[in-house]
Parts: C-alpha cells; sequence; structure tokens
C-alpha cells in the first residue's frame, strides 16, 4: 500500500455524535489520516440533523436498533476494541457534548479538564457552539455521525474511512464519469407517505 502523504495541507472535518457507537469505532482511525492533514473535531447534536433531514435514528426502528447494537459489538470485536454498550441507548448526549467542547476539541483524545463541569454545561456560550457546530453540519450535507468532510466531500460512517483515506491519496480517482454520474442522476420513483399497495 502506498503511504499517504498530503501534498499540501488540507483540513478534514470529523463531524461527531458521543451517542453514536460509530464515532467510537471510527476515532482511532484518525490516526491513519496523512501527514499534512489539519485535523478539526466537530461535535455535534445528531438528534438535530435527523430533524433537519426527516430521518429517523437507528433506536427508532426496532429491528434497525437490534441489528446496530448487534452489528457494532461483533465490529468492535473484530477491529479488537473494548466496547461496552451504555446501561440504556439511546441517551440524552448534551452535558457529554457540551463538556468536550468546554474542554476544546483538541483535547478530545486526552482526559477532559474541565475545572467546574456544570458550570460548563450550563455556559450559554458553550450551548450556543454546539448548535452553531450543527447548523454548520447541517449547512454542509451532513446528515450523518461520525462523518469525515473533505472539502466539499462527505464520508460517512466509520466505514468510509478507506474510501476518504483513498480521496485524500487520489482525489482525482473520484472525478471519473462514473463518479461524476452520481450526482446528476435522476430519480425515477419517489416514496410516499402511504401504506404500499
Amino acid at each position: 500500500m502506498t503511504p499517504l502523504s498530503a501534498p499540501q495541507s488540507i483540513r478534514v472535518s470529523w463531524v461527531f455524535d458521543v451517542i453514536s457507537p460509530f464515532a467510537y469505532l471510527a476515532f482511532p482511525r484518525l490516526e491513519e489520516l496523512p501527514a499534512g492533514v489539519e485535523l478539526e473535531v466537530v461535535p455535534v447534536l445528531l438528534a438535530a440533523l435527523l430533524d433537519h433531514f426527516g430521518q429517523r435514528g437507528p433506536a427508532e426502528i426496532p429491528s434497525k436498533r437490534r441489528f446496530t447494537y448487534r452489528f457494532v459489538l461483533w465490529r468492535a470485536r473484530r477491529l479488537g476494541l473494548p466496547l461496552r454498550m451504555p446501561p440504556a441507548h439511546p441517551f440524552n448526549p448534551l452535558a457529554a457534548l457540551r463538556l468536550i467542547i468546554a474542554a476544546g476539541s483538541t483535547s478530545l483524545a486526552a482526559q477532559l479538564s474541565v475545572a467546574d463541569p456544570q458550570a460548563a454545561i450550563a455556559d450559554p456560550a458553550i450551548k450556543q457552539r454546539l448548535r452553531d457546530n450543527t447548523s454548520w453540519a447541517c449547512s454542509r450535507g451532513v446528515f450523518g455521525v461520525p462523518t469525515l468532510l473533505i472539502g466539499e466531500e462527505l464520508f460517512w460512517g466509520h466505514d468510509a474511512i478507506d474510501m476518504a483515506l483513498d480521496y485524500l491519496r487520489q482525489p482525482q480517482a473520484f472525478a471519473d464519469p462514473d463518479m461524476r454520474s452520481v450526482d446528476s442522476l435522476p430519480i425515477a420513483a419517489a416514496r410516499t407517505r402511504t401504506q404500499a399497495g
């Protein structure tokens, strides 16, 4: 495999919510980003992204919830990552997201060193920053977490990291006719909110 290197400094935004176990699976892979990449860590509220795009979360569909939890446990085992599901899921991630913002996103990998966690969580500026992060992500088309955003390109999910690494290595490979054609692929049918019949 060709070693990754970025010919020039490039900014990559990693958009995540702690509610997503897939963000946990993706986090260690961020170390694989090539030299020259400036990583921006952007905590957002997944629930607000889902509302913005009119989506349901995986936990809101019982069969998808069960599959998702089993898949994430299986995937963590395959990756050799320790994973224990929280006592209840989904949970309210607001306090954790605000603490991450209060500590500074660049310290995500280190222990959070917030002197007064309750004050940080209640700080209106911290609350606003989380809202701003989420609005920014929505405006860029981020529809789920975790997502790597490279320029205008979105790489959604922990399993899209290899695709993002390939894009950083050879962005021109993503500009061939097949890749470009999906941007204007017409919609032949759209579902309605009525029952099938």
